[in-house]
């Protein structure tokens, strides 16, 4: 009876133990379940193996008389049966019975892109990458001769919009654990924030500090603080966020399976205040709108990639490959309308260096949009704006999308080996070969006037004009139409509106915007008569 109690107290501190430090979801379609389930089974079996009589579990040869452990056995039938119950599950709910709700994982549009993205700002262009913004945010931190031998600064950099301004932010964290002892009383004092744009970066000190955090240890770690909260959540990617007012929050995806660990999707997301330990799930639909990341990247990228393969089938996704397409490989982020886009290229599985288009997804809502636009893959833009300063072995940033002059263009920095931006290029989207390199000490306007030739985009303007005259020519592939209107000239590329420019007349009345360069750029119009 004291053998079977020791064994059964055992057992119970080592299961104990091993969730304290793994952590899984009390979840049947979340893996780490199972390994956990497994490990529970190993280490209980072997705790009952070393404090049983030995004499039950060997075989005495010269007598030929066998013992088992009945035990053993059932334990072991167990795990293979519960395999086998998995792996036909999993079957049941892969892709071959079921491509089309792989396919359907994401529902993308067909969108125009000179309507849905605005003429590129300058002013709030974000410039700066995550590689840039640590090291700024290191410079930052080495400046703080009271904290730098107490924290570092975590490689969350999150890029986020906050009241309109694109930056990315990221918590400090205890240097040590001797450090965490010596700190956990005030907790992590502040967060960094980086301008995307401008580059300014600050450290924002806390009245309260931070004391959950991933660096914070026992009951204050804060993947045991969220398991503990929600035992039977399964977790997905965590970020570092703040809201309008700056207050710091870990903004935590949680998700669904289908079988066992497959198409995985998010079902809220879960806002936890890391100053007080309090936090709140919320569903997708309910999330506040200063959460800017709901949606893992990797898991848009696998869900594009599940609807660009399985559009015709699973058979047709291996053999005929008709309409399959992918992703290219990397995507970067755009900021619109106060949200956080991702941005990924489109091409075919043969992999021939361009793509069919390109789609953006809204990080917050996972509303996609992809437009039908043939161009250059990323990866062959960066590697023409390096063959330009080849001898200088420049290497370049992924590249930015932008609307320069009502055409998608590719934006990129070429940075030293030390990390340093040393130029900006512009590649045009439909035609990589098409590239101009400029000394980033000249700015990214100088720079943007050089690819376009002297002109670049000025001051928003209102009119309401009647043509006089029309006339039209072809510059680069793209029509552009001469609209005369008394001693004014104005140029329209045929992308501002196809369905309206090729019929304008002649004494048509139209409204226009344009923008005041070396000639007039219209950049949207409405016909009035």
């Amino acid at each position: 009876m004291k053998r079977n109690f020791i064994k059964f107290l055992l057992c119970i501190i080592s299961v104990c133990l091993l969730y304290y430090f793994m952590l899984p979801p009390i979840n049947i379609s979340d893996p780490n379940f199972y390994l956990f389930l497994l490990l529970t089974f190993t280490i209980c079996l072997i705790i009952c193996l070393i404090l049983s009589d030995t004499s039950n579990f060997y075989t005495i040869i010269n007598n030929r008389k066998v013992k088992k452990s009945f035990t053993v056995y059932v334990i072991i039938c167990c795990i293979f049966v519960l395999m086998g119950i998995i792996i036909i599950v999993n079957f049941i709910n892969s892709p071959l019975f079921n491509a089309k709700s792989y396919y359907q994982r994401i529902k993308v549009t067909n969108s125009d892109f000179i309507n849905d993205v605005a003429p590129v700002d300058f002013d709030k262009l974000p410039l700066l990458d995550k590689d840039s913004s640590i090291k700024l945010g290191d410079k930052v931190m080495g400046q703080m001769t009271d904290l730098v031998s107490q924290f570092e600064v975590s490689n969350q950099y999150t890029q986020i919009n906050y009241n309109d301004k694109i930056i990315r932010v990221t918590p400090l964290e205890y240097a040590s654990i001797i450090k965490y002892f010596t700190n956990r009383s005030d907790g992590v004092v502040g967060y960094i924030t980086v301008d995307s744009v401008t580059g300014e970066s600050n450290l924002i000190r806390l009245e309260k500090g931070m004391k959950y955090m991933p660096s914070s240890l026992f009951f204050e770690n804060l993947y045991r603080k969220l398991r503990f909260s929600y035992p039977f959540t399964i977790f997905g990617e965590v970020n570092f966020e703040i809201d309008n007012d700056g207050n710091p929050y870990w903004i935590v995806e949680t998700l669904k399976y289908s079988g066992v660990g497959l198409k995985k999707e998010v079902t809220g997301v879960i806002i936890f205040n890391p100053i007080d330990g309090t936090s709140k799930k919320y569903k997708v639909e309910e999330v506040p709108t200063w959460v800017d990341h709901v949606y893992s990247a990797e898991l848009i990228i696998e869900q594009l990639d599940n609807w660009g393969t399985y559009k015709n089938g699973f058979f047709n996704s291996i053999f005929g490959q008709k309409e399959v397409v992918k992703t290219t490989t990397g995507y970067n982020y755009l900021a619109m309308n106060d949200d956080i886009y991702l941005y990924t290229g489109i091409t075919s599985v043969s992999s021939d260096g361009s793509n069919i288009g390109f789609v953006l997804v809204n990080m917050r809502t996972k509303e996609t949009k992809f437009y039908d636009v043939a161009g250059a893959e990323e990866i062959s833009a960066m590697a023409s704006s390096e063959g330009q300063v080849q001898q200088m072995k420049y290497i370049s940033t992924f590249p930015l999308l932008i609307n320069l002059n009502n055409k998608p263009t590719y934006l990129m920095s070429l940075k030293d080996n030390a990390g340093l931006v040393k130029m900006y290029a512009f590649v045009d989207y439909t035609d990589y070969q098409k590239v101009v390199v400029t000394d980033s000490n000249e700015g990214i306007i100088k720079a943007a006037q050089n690819y376009l030739g002297g002109s670049i985009i000025g001051e928003e303007k209102n009119k309401e004009i009647v043509i006089n005259s029309i006339k039209t020519a072809v510059l680069d592939g793209t029509t552009y139409y001469y609209l005369k209107s008394g001693k004014d000239v104005y140029r329209a590329s045929i992308m501002i509106n196809q369905t309206v420019l090729p019929f304008l007349n002649i004494n048509d009345k139209i409204k226009i915007v344009y923008k005041e360069t070396d000639i007039k750029e219209i950049i949207s119009l409405e016909y009035l008569n």
